[in-house]
């Protein structure tokens, strides 16, 4: 077995009909596994999968052990020599798969590759960057995003990144096992940048492949509980900044997220039956680090 994709599923029925099928019809001649790890979903995605697509290996979570942890499960249970995560809100083109198997076979010092994400024809989102603190931040959102989103509509080149998204990610499995794979203390956000640093640190090299082009939706899973998304956002940051950068990128942090909770709370965010679970999840948050109790 060369190639395992390991998808997470939580909910998100609608779009694993196309997601798998494309992904079975690009499988490579040296052979290919599927497996979908699934978090509790209550909208009968398991018993759908079991019936139409048989062939894919279902591990179905009793709770919903966040994306990290569920990605690690599936690369445990995984036979591949390469380890593709991807999300159910994507579809996989001809040569895909295969495109981007080549890059990490031509090159051993590559650990991870991972290709142009696109919503529509000349719609693409930035799904890599280089560092990640305050500043980089606010650079890479007004400066850097337009201009790589300009680039890759041009045909960009390959290279040689800090981070790359985990929407669709392929990566060696000896670099993932040696970064010690995802950090389950990321629920979900900021753990595809994690552990692409610790890919880094370990030596190996992370490449972006703008000529492997996937459609990436964005959002599925997320959008039904936009609020709720918000918050698990703002958790991974703080916790990720506390474990990559200085004290001064984590009070700068602080201080921004202190003044944004304010500004929702003067949009009305926390009005309404969920309102003062919000208030007091942030409250919270501003009192730690980001890292999930």
């Amino acid at each position: 077995m060369e190639l395992s994709v390991i998808i997470v599923n939580f909910n998100d029925r609608p779009h694993l009909n196309a997601c798998l099928a494309a992904v079975r019809n690009q499988a490579p001649a040296e052979g290919l596994e599927i497996i979908v790890v699934d978090n509790a979903s209550t909208d009968g995605s398991r018993e759908w999968i079991a019936e139409a697509f048989p062939d894919v290996r279902l591990i179905a979570n009793p709770r919903n052990l966040g994306f990290s942890a569920a990605n690690n499960l599936g690369a445990r249970a995984a036979g591949g020599a390469f380890l593709l995560f991807l999300n159910t809100d994507t579809v996989v083109s001809e040569g895909s798969l295969t495109g981007l198997v080549a890059k990490l076979k031509a090159d051993p010092a590559v650990g991870a590759a991972g290709p142009a994400l696109l919503q529509g024809p000349d719609s693409y989102q930035v799904s890599f960057g280089r560092s990640v603190n305050f500043a980089a931040q606010f650079w890479q959102r007004h400066v850097l995003n337009p201009y790589h989103k300009a680039r890759q509509k041009k045909g960009g080149k390959e290279t040689a990144v800090g981070w790359l998204s985990a929407a669709c990610l392929l990566c060696r499995r000896t670099a993932f096992e040696a970064a010690g794979g995802f950090d389950e203390r990321f629920f979900i956000y900021f753990e595809d940048i994690d552990l692409c640093y610790r890919m880094s640190k370990a030596g190996w090299k992370l490449l972006h492949v703008p000529s492997v082009r996937i459609f990436h939706e964005g959002g599925a899973t997320t959008a039904p509980r936009a609020a709720d998304s918000r918050l698990e956002y703002r958790r991974s940051q703080l916790y990720f900044y506390r474990k990559h950068n200085s004290r001064a990128s984590f009070r700068l942090l602080r201080i921004y997220l202190a003044l944004n909770v304010r500004w929702l709370a003067g949009r009305g965010a926390f009005r309404g039956e969920n309102g003062p679970r919000l208030r007091q999840g942030y409250k919270d948050l501003l009192k730690g680090d980001g890292e999930r109790g």
